[in-house]
């Protein structure tokens, strides 16, 4: 079993800035406040994820679980992506995340839900066609959504599932039909995607 190794959750050092890198937003900086876990996504991390998933991300319906800053969301409709539910269970960070739509004209095209993943999941209806989770590292939060991901049908066919933990955590419980499609490491994070077979 792998040893966790960081689960107190980290704070963002003092105010930080998002970058968008790619699409029609690229190169805008967006500012966020500190939190408790509040990790962005690094540009170097997010680059190699979007370039895993160009062929898909047009048009597509997302989620951005624990979205944080919501780097990973506000990307994806950067690029191409139709439509983003970003979830957080910080209010203060749903409400950046919603002044920087407003900032993008993109309001129309997102949701902000102030809550737990799971518990939003469990109300959720509509399936999605990528999935990010990037849950605070080493508190074991992934593997419930993962199961809800899969037991409510939140998953298109061939949906991917962007999956973000720290290199020393345990691997959450994938569900038998996501099959890894790529992997890699970056300092600290390891991060995976998933294709529903």
């Amino acid at each position: 079993m792998a040893q966790r190794k960081s689960a107190t959750p980290r704070l963002a050092p003092g105010p930080g800035r998002l970058r968008i890198i790619g699409g029609t937003w690229r190169g805008r900086k967006l500012d966020f406040s500190a939190a408790p876990g509040l990790r962005p996504t690094p540009d170097r991390v997010r680059e190699t994820v979007f370039n895993w998933l160009a062929a898909q991300i047009h048009q597509a319906h997302c989620a951005d679980l624990f979205a944080g800053s919501g780097a990973l969301g506000l990307e994806a409709l950067s690029r191409g992506a139709a439509h983003c539910d970003f979830v957080d269970s910080n209010g203060q960070t749903i409400r950046q995340i919603q002044q920087h739509l407003t900032a993008l004209s993109a309001l129309s095209q997102a949701k902000c839900v102030n809550g737990e993943a799971a518990r939003f999941l469990q109300s959720s209806e509509k399936p999605y066609d990528i999935v990010f989770m990037d849950a605070p590292f080493g508190m074991g939060l992934a593997t419930e959504v993962c199961d809800l991901l899969t037991s409510r049908n939140l998953l298109n066919p061939g949906a991917l599932i962007y999956l973000e933990t720290g290199v020393g955590d345990e691997t959450p419980d994938i569900p038998s039909n996501w099959r890894l499609h790529r992997e890699k490491t970056s300092g600290e994070v390891y991060y995976r995607l998933y294709q529903l077979d």
